[in-house]
């Protein structure tokens, strides 16, 4: 299966709280933190409402 890499590049400090949950559920918590995680359509949909906090590296 498709891997990518999500990078936490700006804190969630002033965002609302779906939008930090949704970088906790993804494993990531701090500025710099990575995860791999499986491509698919539940993870892309989640990094594409926080795309402002983070960046993807398709693997």
């Amino acid at each position: 299966m498709a891997k990518i890499i999500v990078k936490q590049v700006k804190s969630i400090i002033g965002c609302p709280e779906s939008q930090r949950k949704i970088v906790a559920s993804l494993g990531l918590g701090r500025i710099g933190k990575t995860k791999e995680l499986n491509d698919n359509a539940a993870v892309r949909g989640m990094v594409a409402k926080i795309s402002h906090l983070v960046e993807i590296v398709e693997k």
